[in-house]
């Protein structure tokens, strides 16, 4: 599928910004599209690593802020991580208001209710609902990348409660979770009411071989 086909169906802002890179959908964008994701569907992504989750994850956001005047939020584990996708986002989307978050967990940080993305960790968000935020309400859209951990002994309950609460606080909320390794996909996608998209395409062959003496042999 080719952008040019979604054309009519993302804000034109959006279009603009996706268009001087990206000519062609990979796969798993096709299939994305295909199980709702431009219907605002809860999607959980399993699918390798840079086979293009991320840009699933803009379609949503950018959508939903530029369409329903309200917010996203990009949810990651850790703080480097964080850094990164704020980076990226700034650069790709310099019409948004978009902030970073990951400090003081004693805080509403009031200040992010004039930002329209915000990127944090699992953490700050669940310290800003317990401190009853009020901005909340104006979130939309909620991107969960790494949702495996969901599996991890230290992070995973925080993760739960986080998706439990967003879900019970926020009404039309639509959730996209994201992993490249999920080892129960069908059960977690029915746990977020999600719909499943998966997918073996990736954009380098992965090989699988022995070393022994200096010298590699790949399987064939």
């Amino acid at each position: 599928m080719k952008l040019d086909e979604i054309k009519d169906r993302i804000p034109e802002q959006l279009y603009n910004s996706l268009i001087p890179t990206i000519e062609k959908l990979r796969p798993s964008q096709n299939k994305a599209i295909e199980k709702g994701l431009l219907e605002r569907k809860n999607l959980l992504i399993c699918t390798p690593t840079a086979s293009g989750k991320t840009l699933i994850a803009e379609l949503a956001m950018v959508k939903s802020i530029l369409e329903l005047k309200s917010k996203a939020v990009y949810i990651v584990p850790l703080k480097a991580l964080a850094n990164e996708k704020f980076k990226y986002f700034k650069k790709t989307y310099p019409y948004l208001n978009i902030a970073l978050s990951i400090g003081d967990l004693d805080s509403t940080d009031r200040y992010l209710s004039t930002y329209d993305l915000i990127v944090c960790t699992s953490e700050k968000l669940d310290s800003l609902i317990r401190h009853h935020a009020d901005w909340l309400k104006e979130i939309k859209t909620i991107v969960i990348d790494e949702v495996h951990l969901l599996n991890d002994i230290g992070r995973g309950p925080v993760l739960e409660i986080l998706i439990t609460m967003l879900k019970d606080l926020i009404k039309d909320l639509q959730i996209v979770a994201l992993s490249a390794t999920i080892g129960n996909p069908k059960e977690l996608s029915e746990w977020l009411d999600a719909n499943l998209v998966e997918d073996n395409w990736r954009p380098v062959e992965l090989k699988k071989g022995v070393m022994f003496e200096n010298k590699i042999e790949f399987k064939k």
